[in-house]
């Protein structure tokens, strides 16, 4: 399919739900909140022929009563009834059909399979194009459609393709935590018809987009996805997650898109050779998705650390080169800046810059970032963001001040030196009253006011090393194809 079709098939100017409800707990009721909740600009048209209208919306008996054209239509309806919607679909012109529906080809049941086979013959004579089946659909903020409550209402460069609906609905919320906003995310399930070629191809064209990630079970073309893999790689970075990559993966895969997971090592091997790269999990795409929108490109390994006390910056040290970056001595030039300036412990500061030492002798965290930063042995910096420094302050508003006294410096840093910088800051979930009320709070205010800043943040040293080492991995790979 054309890139420039599928584009029409996502920018439809009348949607029609059928199985649309009232039923608050039906999903005919939330596609069709969704619409009108999300800002849909074009006709919504709720089909049910049980209601005179929903949710404020005149509702009709069947697609053959709604009065205008009807581009798009999601269907809430049982698989057996699918056929006969199809058909008033084909007299309606729609170009596209989002099957909400389930219990297809995924159930393992011959006669689910025949149905869906049928479903989409049926489909192919009258010109009309699938989005799944059992998948949710399409999330498109920008344009006002969306298969799931709270989902940001703010487009962003990242665009997601995805076989699990619930996966990808989850991730949209887990990323928006982390500043991440999408252009698009497809949720296609069983890939009846539109698979994840058609999608990947239409992203690598799409200008809203400038990152994909992927969340695939099994490809329907192993040969022809990885080709384009390939390609499409060469242009915008692909963080792909692979689904089933066990047994008992691979078992449940079969069940949930009716996907042929196939040997991990092949896969492993293959997408290591198109320039993609491999996350493990949601948290491991969400590191990166959030490392390639707000990191430049950077070429080199050696890292600047700087913010953990004594043990931290030990670990954090082992940490960074475990993931295969390069923890590099403190240079001669930076010891001479510090003796210059009469810092008493000019010859003990190293990297990482621990701080539990530097307070008291006229040098902070952000003193060191920034001299690393404007060092040429550095081609990265990695800030820790430590709520516990802040519990020597006595009052909670000097706290929350030194914290944002702390993002502030940071947003500055980036700002005037241009060098990558991430930032790490801990979770904290804690119900405690004791400490979850005040720290909570901190992290909370600090994150938010990252997002602000642009600055990549991430839970642990060990997730923002090896997302920093992908990313370098990937601007070497991109670098040496496209010289």
């Amino acid at each position: 399919m054309s890139v420039e079709a599928l584009d029409e098939i996502l920018h439809p100017q009348s949607v029609a739900v059928v199985g649309a409800s009232a039923n608050t707990r039906s999903w005919g009721y939330s596609y069709t909140h969704h619409l009108k909740e999300y800002g849909f600009r074009g006709k919504i048209y709720p089909v049910n022929p049980n209601h005179a209208e929903i949710l404020g919306i005149k509702a009709y008996s069947s697609l053959r009563d709604i009065p205008g054209t009807v581009d798009y239509v999601i269907s809430c309806i049982p698989a057996g009834d699918v056929p006969t919607m199809l058909a008033e679909c084909a007299q309606k012109s729609v170009k596209a059909v989002h099957l909400y529906t389930a219990r297809f080809s995924e159930t393992g049941r011959k006669d689910a399979a025949e149905l869906e086979q049928a479903i989409l013959e049926q489909a192919r004579k009258a010109g009309i194009r699938l989005i799944g089946p059992n998948c949710m659909g399409v999330y498109y903020p920008k344009h006002g459609l969306s298969f799931g409550y709270d989902l940001a209402k703010e487009p962003g460069p990242v665009g997601m393709l995805s076989q699990t609906g619930g996966g990808a609905s989850g991730f949209v919320r887990q990323a928006a935590r982390r500043g991440i906003r999408f252009s698009k995310v497809i949720s296609y399930g069983n890939a009846l018809d539109l698979n994840e070629c058609d999608y990947l191809e239409y992203f690598d064209w799409d200008p809203e987009t400038s990152v994909i990630a992927i969340y695939i079970e099994g490809p329907r073309d192993g040969q022809k996805f990885f080709d384009m893999l390939r390609r499409v790689a060469l242009k915008k970075p692909v963080i792909i997650i692979k689904g089933g990559r066990g047994e008992a993966g691979t078992r449940v895969t079969a069940s949930h898109t009716a996907s042929l997971a196939g040997s991990m090592s092949a896969w492993e091997a293959l997408v290591r050779q198109t320039g993609a790269i491999p996350a493990a999990n949601l948290d491991e795409m969400a590191d990166l998705a959030i490392s390639f929108c707000l990191l430049p490109p950077f070429k080199g390994a050696r890292v600047g650390i700087a913010g953990g006390g004594g043990g931290p910056s030990v670990l954090s040290a082992d940490e960074c080169e475990e993931a295969g970056l390069e923890v590099v001595a403190l240079p001669a030039e930076i010891r001479q800046q510090l003796k210059n300036r009469g810092v008493e412990i000019w010859d003990w500061i190293g990297n990482p810059v621990d701080a539990s030492i530097i307070g008291g002798f006229g040098v902070d965290v952000l003193d060191m970032l920034r001299m690393m930063a404007l060092n040429e042995n550095f081609d990265l910096l990695i800030g820790l963001i430590n709520e516990n420094v802040m519990m020597t302050l006595s009052q909670q508003d000097g706290m929350v001040m030194r914290m944002e006294t702390t993002v502030e410096g940071y947003r500055r840093l980036k700002e005037e030196t241009h060098k990558p910088l991430l930032a790490v800051i801990g979770d904290d979930c804690s119900g405690s009253d004791e400490y979850g009320n005040w720290s909570g709070k901190l992290i909370s205010e600090a994150r938010t006011n990252l997002i602000a800043a642009g600055i990549p943040f991430y839970p642990t040293i060990d997730r923002a090393a090896s997302a920093a080492r992908k990313v370098l991995d990937y601007y070497t790979y991109k670098d040496a194809r496209t010289r």
